[in-house]
């Protein structure tokens, strides 16, 4: 993970303190001031929906507008949108929390890799939240100026926190084929990679949860 996504992770962690997620009355952004221009929130819309409730500035410059009421989805290009759906629901859903590395596409044809790592907040059921934070791998002359229109997902990590806070940082990352556009398999599917399941195009570490 990048060290962005490392730090926000520490800091949510530590609030949590055991709990599946702090509420969101509990962030505080002075803590997290470094991060807080690649930082968002999501919620839910009226169609249940993932849409950014906050984004910080970096992150609004590298897409060149500013995100706030725009569908989290919408970021990717339409064949993995319908899978970036189902992530978001099941970080406000079922607390899970998720890595995805993508390839930023510009407006002029530029590529650049990134990470986005995505949270649980707890806000009842009635106001479920996400807190995320989007770090470039690399920081070439054009981002902030091209913006980025669209990405490809390159992987996707669930993270089990009660099983991999003391190795988060230190985890390679794990390449996985390119996606597609089906619903993810019913669990019959999956089968052993080594120390982590593989679903179709998702790479899921041991320990994560179960619903």
């Amino acid at each position: 993970m990048l060290k962005g996504s490392v730090e926000l992770f520490r800091y949510w962690n530590r609030l949590r303190n055991g709990r599946p997620a702090p509420t969101r009355t509990e962030i505080e952004p002075a803590d997290i001031k470094t991060l807080l221009a690649d930082t968002f929130i999501l919620e839910k819309d009226t169609r249940g929906e993932a849409v950014f409730r906050l984004a910080g500035t970096r992150l609004c410059a590298v897409y060149g507008r500013e995100l706030k009421g725009f569908s989290f989805p919408s970021l990717w290009r339409e064949k993995d949108q319908r899978l970036v759906a189902r992530l978001a629901h099941g970080v406000f859903e079922t607390k899970s929390v998720v890595v995805i590395a993508f390839e930023g596409i510009s407006r002029n044809g530029r590529s650049n890799p990134f990470e986005m790592l995505i949270l649980p907040l707890d806000g009842g059921v009635a106001n479920p939240r996400c807190l995320g934070v989007m770090s470039a791998a690399a920081k070439p002359f054009w981002l902030g100026a091209d913006p980025v229109e669209a990405a490809d997902i390159e992987s996707v990590r669930v993270i089990d926190p009660d099983r991999e806070a003391q190795v988060v940082g230190s985890r390679q990352e794990i390449d996985v084929p390119a996606l597609s556009p089906n619903e993810l398999p019913p669990e019959g599917e999956r089968r052993k990679i080594g120390g982590s399941r593989r679903i179709r195009h998702l790479v899921v570490l041991d320990g994560g949860r179960e619903e």
